[in-house]
Order: structure tokens, then C-alpha cells, then sequence
């Protein structure tokens, strides 16, 4: 079965572009023009993932993140300017898994694509922390028995701070893990999304996420 994925963009020239070398990959990719028709789409068609652009007609993309999101979490990859970093870090904060920048290469956004469905080799993993059990093979979270809702890119920082349980992970470790690129030293989208992880951690009961200060991040069980 090929992997749906919702194009959602405005530049008809753009979407004509990427969408003919995504299938040309051997997706399966339907085009959506108007923000005010994308989440009843993507409720309603089930995406196995969603290019979303912010500048829409209708319906500008953080609405919809913020609407997708937490009932939601079909991956997004969110399509942004270079110079709006403010837009890459509302969007990592509503419930984006990741953003590439235009202007964007379609060959690019495949790769990033492939790596927010890539499950490779770990599919019938399980660890167990305390009173938090993660089984990628089935993509669930559960604490003390509760399933706890992530979206796909807190699942995968989840699991790269669990399998280093009790040891730091640095921010360039985590960005090369997560994104597949090296840190600039500028890049916030791991402090976002540590930031919401850590949240609904917090919320329900289980494992910490502590700085290491000078060194990144470290996932304490309890």
C-alpha cells in the first residue's frame, strides 16, 4: 500500500511541481488549494502524512495545525518562509512534526518525508521506564497503564531520550536523530518540542525530562 500524503499549497505551479516528483517516488499525493478545506480533508481522507504551506486562502496554516491538533496527529510537515522564524517555532508549538523552508527542493522534501514515516529497523521494539511503556512497533505511549497522546515528532524524541534513559543526549545529537541535519547553533525546533513533551510528561504523572546544562537533555524515569 503507498503512502498518502495531502499537499496542501496555494502556487499551483509549486504543488504541480513537487507533487509530480513525490509520485514519481511512488507516493500517492492528492493537492489541496484552500486552507478552509484542509481539515475536513484530513479527517476525513486520513493522510498518512500532510505538506502543509502557511500562507493559504481561507484558512492560514497555524489555524489549522491548531485545529488538527491534539485529536489529530497525522504527521505534518509545514512549508515556511526562510527569514519567519517565529512561524517555524508557532508551528513546532501547535503540533508540527517538522518545517522546511522555501524555497524548497521537491527531492529535499521527500527526504523529510521518508524520515518522519521511517520506522527501519524497530518496528518490534518495546521499553519499559518505570511507569512508562513505549511500543514503536504500534507507535503507542502508555503511563501506568494510560495511553498517552503524542504527536509523531514527540513519539520520536520520546524514543531517542529513552534509549539514552538516565544519560544526556546533547541538542546536535537530537537535531541528526530527529531531523537529519547538523545543528547551526541556531536551530529551536528541539527546545520546542522538549518544551511539549516535557508538558505532557508532566501532566500525566510520568518521566522527567531534565537539562543537562552545557551538555542537552536527559530523560529521568520515575
Amino acid at each position: 500500500m503507498s503512502t498518502r500524503v495531502l499537499l496542501v499549497e496555494d502556487d499551483l505551479r509549486l504543488a504541480e511541481l513537487v507533487g509530480e516528483y513525490l509520485r514519481a517516488s511512488g507516493l500517492e499525493v492528492s493537492h489541496e488549494a484552500s486552507g478552509a478545506l484542509v481539515v475536513e480533508r484530513v479527517l476525513s481522507e486520513r493522510p498518512d502524512v500532510v505538506i502543509l504551506d502557511l500562507m493559504l486562502p481561507g484558512k492560514d496554516g497555524l489555524t489549522i495545525l491548531k485545529e488538527l491538533r491534539p485529536s489529530c496527529t497525522v504527521p505534518v510537515l509545514m512549508l515556511t518562509a526562510r527569514t519567519e522564524e517565529i512561524d517555524q517555532v508557532l508551528g513546532l508549538e501547535l503540533g508540527a512534526d517538522d518545517y522546511v523552508a522555501k524555497p524548497v527542493s521537491p527531492r529535499l522534501l521527500l527526504a523529510r518525508v521518508k524520515a518522519l514515516l521511517r520506522r527501519g529497523d524497530r518496528d518490534d521494539e518495546r521499553k519499559v521506564l518505570g511507569a512508562l511503556t513505549i511500543d514503536v512497533g504500534r507507535r503507542e505511549v502508555m503511563i501506568s497503564g494510560r495511553p498517552l497522546e503524542l504527536t509523531t515528532g514527540e513519539f520520536d524524541l520520546l524514543w531517542v531520550l529513552a534509549r539514552s534513559a538516565g544519560q544526556p543526549v546533547s541538542r546536535p545529537d537530537l537535531l541528526r536523530d530527529l531531523r537529519g541535519i547538523d545543528y547551526d547553533g541556531v536551530d529551536r525546533s528541539v527546545d520546542v518540542r522538549v518544551s511539549q513533551l516535557r508538558r505532557k510528561l508532566a501532566e500525566a504523572g510520568a518521566p522527567e525530562i531534565k537539562t543537562v546544562r552545557g551538555v542537552g537533555y536527559q530523560l529521568v524515569a520515575r
